[in-house]
């Protein structure tokens, strides 16, 4: 027999329903710390598209326009990912595992962060490859390698069935961060000072370097690892890295770029090499 009205309704209820996106977008709108986090980095990613738009508007060579679309295109893509995270678009309430400090307990999980990451870091190493000058194949490998980064990084963020699963993915990701940084402290830095830009990719691969050392950190330390910080507080973490990483990153690079186009401009910028007047 098919259950009753009553029957069904006690079945319907008893089943862990996820939060609705009214629910998660409430959550974070009632918490200060949480939605303060990211409508700074809102504000910021829109000033900074108007910022880096003026910038580079007399730009004329080919190398130092790509160097400018890969620039924009980090807070372009920030600012739409930030916006479906304010909105509970991209924000989930996960339970966590067995053997993680808040383990049986729901948790706000903003995975859009990894959306962003995905496609604003590839843009932020298309940008230094191009200033160093460098090659499609190392070009090519520090992307792949990033975005193997950030796809296993969200993978060791939402599983919920083994605490230990989520460390595993997490020393993936790790994995293929060593490779990025192989690529940005190894391979580039000579193909840099090969096309006179050493010292301003030295600056700028320093910044980028210390900066996303401090991402795994602070995963470890957020509820997504070991939960010594609360989602808010992690969410202000992310930002504040984020903020200095993207906006400030690319408002260096960009205003270098503007002051100094002869540097880049006579690059083939996907060669690695330099062209001539004959070419």
């Amino acid at each position: 027999m098919p259950p009753t009205a009553t029957q069904f309704t006690a079945l319907v209820s008893s089943l862990p329903l996820q939060a609705t996106q009214g629910e998660v977008f409430d959550r974070i709108a009632s918490d200060v710390v949480l939605s303060s986090s990211l409508w700074a980095n809102i504000a910021l990613a829109g000033f900074s598209i108007l910022l880096f738009v003026a910038m580079g508007r007399n730009l004329q060579s080919e190398r130092a326009k790509l160097i400018w679309v890969a620039a924009l295109l980090v807070p372009l893509v920030s600012i739409a990912s930030y916006a479906g995270l304010v909105s509970g678009l991209t924000v989930g309430v996960l339970t966590m595992p067995p053997g993680h400090p808040l383990a049986g307990q729901e948790v706000l999980q903003p995975w859009g962060r990894y959306l962003t990451w995905t496609f604003s870091t590839p843009m932020i190493l298309l940008a230094l490859g191009l200033l160093a000058g460098t090659d499609r194949a190392k070009l090519f490998t520090a992307v792949t390698m990033d975005v193997g980064m950030c796809v296993t990084g969200l993978a060791a963020a939402l599983i919920t069935s083994s605490y230990l699963l989520r460390w595993v993915f997490f020393a993936i990701s790790c994995a293929f961060f060593v490779a990025v940084l192989y690529v940005l402290l190894v391979e580039w830095p000579a193909d840099a000072q090969a096309a006179g830009t050493g010292e301003i990719f030295g600056t700028l691969r320093n910044l980028t370097v210390v900066l996303w050392l401090g991402y795994p950190i602070l995963w470890a330390l957020g509820v997504e690892g070991f939960a010594l910080l609360d989602v808010a507080v992690t969410s202000w973490g992310y930002s504040a890295l984020d903020i200095l990483a993207k906006y400030v990153f690319a408002f260096l690079l960009l205003r270098w770029v503007a002051a100094n186009e002869r540097s880049v401009g006579g690059a083939d910028p996907l060669a690695g090499t330099t062209t001539t007047a004959d070419d």
